[in-house]
């Protein structure tokens, strides 16, 4: 073994280039090869002589000064980023495409090959270099060292961030780019803190393609953090007409909390349109062909969004293992990994109504349980209720426009719903959201991103206090516009059985919101009854409690008027 050989050994970097020679496969830093006693196939061949070409222009390149961690600090790439699964590849890919150089790393160094090998493919294999070490990787960057790491939420990232701060120096930067629970992300950044190292959770949204080709961005943690990657986050978000979709979110875990509410959102929008798509399926009769126009067509008005595009490409897709559409064939079971269940649990804990995010994520769980519901729909055919069908005399035209409007309106409750759990969020943490902004930023690039999120933008800018969505003077317009329909909707699903309960939570939020006085008057004086909890009254102030009927024991543990329930 040839003594640059043996360095390269000692160092088990497996480092990558960019330079291509005609005819070559990628050359690489790494282990030396064991050598076999038999005949050499040509490229066995090829890859030695790769690898002495490789040797030559390692002994040739300067020696880097060692750096306080004990490796040789090369300072080569301007960010790097840990965890290469699709996510993770896809946006290293989009952060070289850009123009930034940025080394990578996984635990499973398969997956740091096949990321270089497909940089190489698309031409951008001078920005990225993939690692064997993770020393070797940390000082492969620039100071201050900012490393992006997108692995599994929870004990990996802890995991990861031990290994980083091994060799990491005070003022680099570790940005978790997954989806964590918040209070995880300001856990972590009080423990590298401590060491010196900033810390920043940052939402990242648009799956493959938009980690590929733009994401949209949510960054929060160290305000000092967020200059350091300001410049590197805004080419890589996706771009709309007013700017990057990327803003500095807020202190502590704000970003990761704004990504999960994100998806809590997007649990509502899911479960309205396939609530859409049922009706018109099940009682307008349409086709899987007149589903995909209407859709289409949709997505060419107020409805224009992500997920009505791909609705429309989803229902005009044929099995290609088989006759018919695809969808058809597809389990109806949905799958969650715990934002949507998170974001209900914050709803509840702050106190805030988020019925229809809260139906999608029962919604799951009631599809989840697909044996039971096969067994119920047989015991009630034997009693004479059979499974919705198609309505004689519908007509097509104007059930679709009623859809239409309908699922309008109950976007409309989903995103204020979701908006209002941030804001009850950011005033008890402090963390000044910008909620017009958070519109802004998903306007392109993420899973919700729709033409309807630059007038929500506009609500905001209007009044930056809004109390909801739903007062909004132009909103409420086009909720008032709507209501017959999306009543008429609401009531036909009803009567014939098919399941709305995203449908039926939004309009029944919308009549709650709306109504003067409800009906909560009966519940506090039954909770006065039989617990003394309190009431107030509308013709006094203070706080009152009633012994209602000594001869059911009501209680009157509580005599003083300053208790609250």
């Amino acid at each position: 073994m040839l003594k640059s050989q043996q360095t390269l050994h000692k160092q088990r970097q497996t480092q990558f280039t960019a330079q291509r020679t005609s005819g070559s496969r990628p050359a690489f830093h790494g282990r030396a090869p064991v050598p076999v006693k038999q005949s050499i196939p040509q490229r066995t061949v090829d890859a030695r002589q790769q690898r002495r070409t490789m040797e030559v222009a390692a002994q040739a390149a300067p020696q880097a000064a060692p750096s306080s961690n004990g490796s040789k600090h090369v300072g080569v790439s301007q960010i790097g980023l840990v965890g290469l699964a699709v996510m993770g590849q896809n946006l290293a890919l989009n952060v070289a495409d850009k123009g930034f150089s940025i080394s990578v790393y996984n635990r499973s160094h398969d997956k740091t090959e096949a990321a270089v090998k497909r940089a190489q493919k698309e031409g951008l294999g001078s920005k990225l270099t993939g690692y064997e070490d993770v020393k070797d990787f940390v000082a492969s960057l620039q100071k201050p060292r900012r490393v992006i790491i997108l692995v599994k939420a929870g004990a990996p990232v802890d995991q990861t961030i031990e290994q980083l701060s091994k060799y990491m120096e005070p003022g680099d930067i570790i940005i978790d780019g997954g989806n964590e629970w918040y209070e995880n992300t300001e856990r972590r950044k009080a423990e590298v803190g401590k060491k010196g190292l900033l810390y920043m959770g940052m939402g990242v949204s648009g799956g493959e393609e938009g980690a590929r080709r733009g994401p949209s961005m949510m960054p929060g943690g160290s305000p000092e953090a967020y200059t350091h990657i300001r410049d590197i986050v805004e080419k890589v978000a996706a771009q709309v007409d007013d700017g990057p979709c990327v803003m500095y979110i807020g202190e502590g875990g704000a970003g990761n909390y704004v990504k999960m509410v994100h998806n809590g959102i997007e649990y509502g929008d899911m479960q309205l349109i396939s609530e859409a798509y049922d009706i018109l399926r099940t009682l307008g009769g349409l086709t899987n062909d007149e589903l995909a126009a209407v859709f289409a067509d949709w997505n060419k008005g107020e409805l224009a969004s992500f997920l009505v595009e791909i609705s429309a490409i989803i229902l005009a897709k044929k099995d290609d293992q088989g006759a018919g559409f695809l969808v058809d064939k597809i389990v109806d079971q949905t799958g969650s990994k715990g934002t949507g269940k998170w974001t209900v649990q914050q709803a509840a804990d702050l106190g805030v109504a988020a019925p229809t995010i809260t139906a999608s994520l029962d919604g799951r769980y009631m599809s989840a349980a697909k044996p039971e519901r096969v067994a119920a729909s047989k015991v009630y055919e034997g009693l004479g209720l059979h499974a919705p069908s198609a309505m004689p005399g519908v007509t097509k035209a104007q059930l679709v426009a009623d859809v239409r409007a309908a699922l309008y309106a109950s976007k409309i409750c989903s995103y204020a719903q979701g908006l209002n759990i941030i804001k009850a969020k950011s005033e008890e943490q402090k963390w000044g959201i910008n909620l017009g902004g958070l519109a802004r930023i998903w306007k392109g690039g993420c899973i919700i991103r729709a033409v309807f999120l630059d007038e929500i933008a506009k609500a905001y800018a209007r009044n930056p206090a809004l109390s909801n969505l739903l007062v909004d003077p132009e909103f409420a317009k086009k909720v008032a516009e709507r209501d017959a329909a999306w009543r008429r909707v609401v009531g036909m699903a009803v009567a014939q059985g098919v399941p709305t309960p995203g449908f039926s939570a939004s309009l029944s939020y919308f009549d709650t919101y709306r109504r003067e006085r409800l009906p909560a008057n009966l519940v506090q004086a039954q909770r006065d009854f039989f617990g003394s909890h309190t009431y107030q009254r509308t013709d006094k102030e203070g706080w009152f409690h009633t012994v209602w009927d000594e001869s059911f024991g009501s209680a009157d543990s509580i005599t003083t008027s300053s208790y609250i329930a």
